[in-house]
């Protein structure tokens, strides 16, 4: 942040020239990224819906935008002296990929319990790395200790009118490209990104909605607007915008800006991930898929409506995405376990494997289990797991199985 604005976090003075400039000046050192329109999520969802695809930017988020163009109006002697930050996710990345690219030195305080593949993608770009404390708050704090000691310059990763500016020009191109958009539905953290999007959207047109999301175990912003307490805490996949404390200045520009803020559950951000990877052939991580997923679970909230969506990250570990699938697929029907009851005597086993295959089930694993269970010595439980064509071939094999007298049930998912 340039020592000469008077303005600070705090103040909510956020203009559509403030992101004109920050787009001038950020332009050619940021992709400048597609705005498509979904034929097929537009059926599913029965409304318009185009996709802004952010993490098609070269560290898979939006972040650069605001990250430089905050690098960008620092002195010389502030650019000499380096910059900090507390991130342990996009933020990170984005500054320290700018920075070095800048000659600026960028330090990142970031959680000891910080995943070492986050780690090693910001050493990669050239940040230099500080471990310290158990959680965000701990290591924000020593990032601000170290910013005195060091004489530092803090780039906040939201709450920020420069960083907000930079976010800002996502919408810039989304309405350059699709003007026919009428509402914004943008993923809520700190508040940077819908902060900076609703200023350009209100500018462009005052009638525009615009919608933000939050994860609903990380309801921050949701309940500072509305003012009624919340409680925040849990595992969401949407871990880029967990966020407990939303920011000050930020608040302020939604308040006046923002028209709703929607709450989706983690089972609709799976479903949003999974949705993203097999109609758009795109990964996006859950945070980036906040905005889908808000519009699947509130297709009355939408319908009819001209809907722009930014998928603003695609970091997502390759795990959790394999897991995020294959859940998705349970929840469709096409996988199951099931569990089945079985007499321990030789065949027993094998007569079930026929109704399998007479229904061309698929078997993918099997478990026994004989010991931990309420059954006599002789019985057994059996599960299954397997692979099928859609719900109703597996609700047909089920009910085949107990009418010959199999006692069946179905494992569900949460």
């Amino acid at each position: 942040m340039s020592e000469a604005d008077p303005r600070r976090p705090g103040d909510p003075a956020l203009t559509i020239d403030d992101v004109r400039a920050a787009a001038e000046r950020i332009a050619g050192a940021v992709v400048r990224t597609p705005t498509m329109y979904s034929k097929t999520l537009s059926a599913i969802a029965g409304t318009d819906i185009w996709l802004k695809f952010e993490n098609l930017q070269f560290t898979a988020a939006y972040k650069e935008r605001g990250a430089l163009n905050a690098l960008l109006q620092l002195s010389d002697e502030q650019r000499t002296r380096g910059v900090i930050a507390a991130s342990a996710g996009n933020h990170s990345q984005g500054l320290s990929y700018h920075g070095t690219r800048l000659g600026v030195p960028v330090t990142i305080v970031m959680p000891r319990t910080t995943p070492s593949v986050k780690i090693m993608q910001t050493e990669s770009v050239g940040g230099n790395v500080v471990l310290e404390g158990e959680t965000f708050d701990e290591a924000y704090a020593h990032a601000r200790l170290l910013e005195k000691e060091r004489d530092l310059t803090f780039v906040h990763p939201f709450d920020d009118p420069h960083v907000a500016a930079g976010a800002g020009t996502t919408a810039l191109e989304m309405l350059a490209d699709a003007p026919e958009i009428d509402c914004m539905v943008v993923p809520i953290g700190g508040g940077g990104l819908i902060s900076g999007m609703s200023t350009v959207a209100k500018a462009h047109d005052p009638a525009i909605d615009v919608v933000g999301v939050e994860a609903a175990l990380y309801p921050s912003m949701y309940g500072r607007i509305n003012g009624c307490p919340v409680e925040c805490g849990g595992d969401t996949l949407a871990e880029g915008i967990a966020v407990k404390e939303p920011g000050e200045f930020t608040a302020g520009v939604i308040a006046r800006q923002v028209d709703d803020i929607l709450l989706v559950d983690e089972n609709a951000l799976e479903r949003a991930v999974s949705l993203l990877l097999q109609i758009e052939k795109t990964v996006v991580e859950g945070a980036g898929a906040a905005g889908l997923a808000a519009v699947l679970a509130h297709p009355e909230r939408f319908a009819g409506r001209k809907l722009g969506l930014v998928l603003c990250g695609g970091n997502i570990d390759t795990r959790l995405l394999a897991n995020v699938l294959l859940r998705d697929l349970a929840r469709s029907g096409r996988l199951a376990r099931l569990r089945v009851t079985l007499q321990d005597r030789p065949g027993a086993l094998y007569k079930v494997m026929r109704e399998f295959d007479a229904h061309n089930v698929n078997i993918i694993e099997i478990y026994h289990q004989r010991i931990f269970t309420t059954l006599p010595a002789k019985g057994l439980i059996t599960d299954i797991e397997c692979e099928a064509r859609d719900r109703e071939q597996i609700d047909a094999l089920i009910e085949n199985l107990r009418g010959k007298g199999y006692t069946v049930t179905q494992v569900e998912l949460n």
